[in-house]
């Protein structure tokens, strides 16, 4: 008889509490939880199949040591002995040989980014990056310069909001950028039910506009047009809080002349966005009684990011919406996040890489110049790497120069639950636990910050303990700190604290890994954060609710720069505002090009569930490159047929799919494919698809200088049938055009 337990799943920021039934050790089904305080019985396919991800023959059971081509099991004390000489023996030379690349995975749990942290303040190394500088580092690059704190993120209240404007962003199938929202679908349509506006900007008629709003194409990649031109344009209509400027805001009169030039006439001239539209939009926001802005990926990784988001916030802020209800609310987490940041230091110190000089964002560099960072001899040169969450190999801009640079290092360690691309080329590869593996809480945006749609806490025991040596990531990072003799934090009362902790712990549950009390360092955040003990908050298996926010409770009172005021016109993104002229003059001339963006499956999440074998078969087996059939006509495609796309990196070969829904110019390619050198994903490295980022081109002299942040969609390429069979094995595709 199966026992049912009651956990929320930690794929993405939505949260939905699941109901799961076990039998033994095993999940056997995966169900909505219908009493969720908030989710209220919503999860997504990918929700409720993750356990056939978590029990693959393919999970890491025990640390693996690569010898040439040849992988050995090894013990724990093995990998930890041999790491730590290594370690020891780089930090001797120069602490910031030794990198960390964190990954999205990591993100949703509370204590493997504390920890992974931990460790590279304990080996005292500057060079640090992150998955986000391949998604959303232009907003935090943004929020440190316009309220004080990258975290400060200012989400629509989508519970009262009469007007939503999303560019380039499809939360009916992606989720919600860093705000917790569940069934999406459901909450854009309801904002129509209530005789709302939703707006939809984006080169593709996407799942979110054909559920609940109006769709509106723009060419990719120039987004930023369109929001010079929609604030100049709601200058231009009085649509300006001139109060709440005054009293809350600086820099407005600058904001102005950056904005000026652009009217929608002339923005309509590359974004290929009607000037009529365009007002129309403009007067809708205006008129609304609580509107809102917001955007995704689609623009941030595009070439001015960090511009268009500044922008974006800048409308919201200067219209009024901002801290009101209806418009964008800034959310409170369960104590002052952002003072506490600033005040401390986190997040917000001034590193810069050796290549290119790029400032850190949210204490991290940016992936883009990571390849050149290990192949650039000299001071700093990246000599080991430690993966953990995350698969860069495949994700990252310009994978196939990354792979080369991989091959150099002198030491690549994964903590991951596979062997995934970048494992296969590691020397060592540590199995984690999944997140149904370890008790926990949900992750740092709405326990720190409070983005949630409708606010609650939460807690979750593990579901099923570990299989074979598997140990939860913040363990692991307290050993490989031990083993290389550096203490976790730059601590030596931290790392004998928690040693004891967990030799304590050990003695107590014999016969299994060596691990963390974790449930006692969870409970000890909720106690000092004043949100009571672990075991309360589990006694409540369906969530607590927390007030939730209505705005007039952060202007004036919770920002943190210098003055208190939102800075709407930071120096740097001024000066960066002034060479939009040549910009807008190349983009004018510039020959008549496809344009590629990315784009999300409903059975896919980044890279990770193309090795869940009922996902992937003989109908869906591979990416394809969309287009419109006018666009294949004109070029000799029919749909089915196999494609050459090309960058000036490289060139994959992929069949294509036929579809209206696109704008003419724009292909799309689904990211997360390409697993074919995955040799311990038996399941997805069968599959045909093409890593679409093997197009995208990395170096400093490529990648956003505001943020860091990749080109990954709205790349030119060209289009052409293909001229011979597609081969299933090839890692870098053809060469390059």
């Amino acid at each position: 008889m199966p026992e049912t337990k009651f956990t929320f799943c930690r794929i993405c920021e939505a949260s939905c509490g699941l109901e799961v039934d076990v039998e033994g050790d095993r999940i056997t089904d995966i169900r909505p939880d219908k009493a969720h305080v908030a989710t209220g019985g919503y999860a997504c396919i990918k929700g409720l199949h993750q356990h056939q991800m978590y029990d693959s023959p393919d999970r890491l059971t025990h640390p693996m040591k690569r010898t040439g081509r040849t992988w050995e099991r090894v013990s724990w004390e093995q990998a930890l002995s041999e790491i730590g000489a290594k370690v020891r023996a780089l930090h001797e030379r120069d602490p910031d040989s030794i990198a960390m690349y964190v990954g999205t995975a990591a993100g949703f749990s509370v204590l493997h980014p504390i920890f992974a942290q931990g460790f590279m303040q304990g080996v005292g190394s500057r060079s640090m990056y992150a998955s986000a500088t391949q998604d959303c580092a232009n907003k935090f690059a943004m929020a440190t310069q316009v309220y004080g704190f990258p975290f400060t993120q200012p989400f629509v209240d989508l519970e009262h909001t009469k007007c939503l404007i999303l560019v380039g962003t499809n939360p009916a199938v992606s989720k919600w950028t860093f705000l917790q929202v569940p069934n999406p679908g459901k909450r854009l349509k309801e904002i129509r039910a209530r005789g709302g506006h939703v707006f939809i900007v984006d080169p593709r008629r996407t799942e979110s506009a054909k559920v609940a709003g109006e769709h509106v194409f723009v060419r990719p990649n120039t987004d930023i047009f369109f929001y010079l031109a929609f604030l100049n344009e709601l200058i231009e209509i009085g649509g300006v809080d001139e109060e709440r400027v005054r009293a809350h805001m600086s820099g407005f009169e600058e904001l102005r002349e950056v904005v000026r030039p652009w009217t929608p006439e002339r923005a309509a001239e590359v974004t290929r966005m009607p000037a009529a539209t365009l007002r129309r939009m403009v007067r809708a926001y205006h008129e609304a009684d609580g509107a809102c802005l917001a955007s995704g990926t689609g623009v941030g990784q595009g070439t001015n990011g960090t511009l268009c988001v500044w922008l974006q916030e800048a409308i919201n802020a200067v219209s009024g919406n901002l801290d009101r209800k209806g418009g964008a609310l800034v959310g409170e987490g369960v104590f002052d996040f952002a003072r506490f940041g600033v005040r401390t230091g986190m997040f917000v110190k001034k590193n810069h890489s050796r290549i290119g000089g790029f400032e850190s964002v949210n204490d991290a560099l940016p992936g883009g110049v990571l390849a050149d960072e290990i192949l650039t001899p000299g001071e700093r040169q990246v000599r080991a790497l430690f993966v953990t969450g995350g698969n860069p190999l495949l994700t990252m801009a310009n994978a196939g120069r990354l792979r080369e640079a991989f091959e150099q290092l002198e030491l690549l360690v994964t903590l991951d639950i596979y062997r995934n691309e970048t494992g296969a080329l590691a020397h060592y590869v540590l199995p984690a636990t999944s997140p149904l593996q370890r008790p926990d809480l949900p992750f740092a945006f709405p326990l720190f910050l409070g983005m949630q749609a409708r606010p609650y806490l939460a807690a979750t025991e593990a579901v099923v303990p570990p299989q074979g040596e598997q140990r939860d990531e913040a363990s692991i990072y307290v050993d490989l700190c031990r083993a290389s003799g550096i203490p976790i934090f730059g601590s030596r009362v931290a790392q004998r604290a928690l040693e004891a902790a967990m030799a304590l712990h050990s003695r107590k549950t014999p016969g299994k890994p060596r691990a963390l009390p974790q449930r006692g360092l969870l409970s000890l955040l909720l106690r000092v954060t004043g949100q009571g003990g672990f075991d309360a908050l589990v006694g409540e298996p369906h969530g607590r609710l927390r007030p939730a926010g209505a705005g007039e409770d952060f202007l004036g009172k919770r920002v943190v720069t210098d003055d208190g005021r939102v800075h709407l016109a930071p120096e740097r993104f001024v000066e960066a505002a002034a060479g939009l002229e040549d910009v807008y003059e190349a983009e004018r001339r510039a020959p008549l090009r496809f344009r590629l963006i990315s784009k999300r499956d409903h059975k896919t999440h980044n890279s990770w569930t193309h090795n869940i074998e009922s996902f992937v078969d003989a109908s869906f087996d591979t990416n394809h490159l969309h287009m419109h059939p006018d666009d294949a006509a004109r070029i000799g495609l029919a749909d089915g047929d196999l494609a050459d796309v090309s960058s000036p990196v490289a060139t994959v070969r992929v069949p294509v799919r036929l579809i209206h829904d696109l704008m003419p110019g724009a292909v799309a390619l689904p990211h997360g494919w390409g697993h074919q050198h995955a040799d311990g994903l038996s399941v997805a490295s069968r599959t045909r698809g093409v890593n679409v980022n093997l197009l995208a081109a990395d170096g400093p002299e490529r990648i956003e200088r505001l943020s860091g942040m990749a080109h990954l969609t709205g790349i030119e390429v060209d289009v052409c049938p293909a001229a011979g069979p597609q081969d299933p094995t090839s890692w870098s595709g053809l060469p390059a055009s």
